[in-house]
């Protein structure tokens, strides 16, 4: 599994979207723009649209709403997780990234560049909000 790293500040939502379609993060900007979505726009990770969007393009159902997080194990086998949640202003405001769980084995595709390894099991220090499942991708 190569995890997919955001080569924008702003581009976790369609980091995480190439990390479910297994695409590079180059193709998948590609199609985002074309479809009128940009990393820089605040709203790529204020508002879940954008995300189900794309997703959408590509024949991939998502749950209709966002449902909260209470464990790990209550998690279906692929998601896309809300981290970082905060407020900014009135707005909220999070990082996207995705949950995947094959052979008995869970971890994180987490896109930001800073991170020593973009697969995550480090579970107790990430705090997801809530998720959307990710039903048939």
């Amino acid at each position: 599994m190569n995890p997919v790293v955001q080569e924008e500040t702003t581009g976790c939502g369609i980091a995480s979207v190439a990390n479910i379609l297994e695409m590079s993060y180059s193709e998948m900007k590609e199609i985002a723009n074309s479809m009128g979505i940009f990393a820089s726009d605040k709203s790529l990770w204020s508002d879940t649209q954008y995300v189900r969007q794309m997703l959408t393009a590509f024949g991939v159902q998502t749950s209709e709403t966002e449902i909260p997080f209470e464990s790990w194990d209550g998690l279906p086998d692929l998601a896309l997780l809300s981290t970082k949640y905060h407020k900014e202003g009135d707005k909220y405001f999070w990082h996207w990234v995705v949950f995947k769980r094959a052979n008995n084995q869970s971890v994180v595709l987490d896109s930001s560049i800073s991170l020593p390894s973009n697969l995550r099991t480090d579970f107790d220090q990430i705090q997801p909000k809530w998720f959307i499942e990710v039903i048939n991708a």
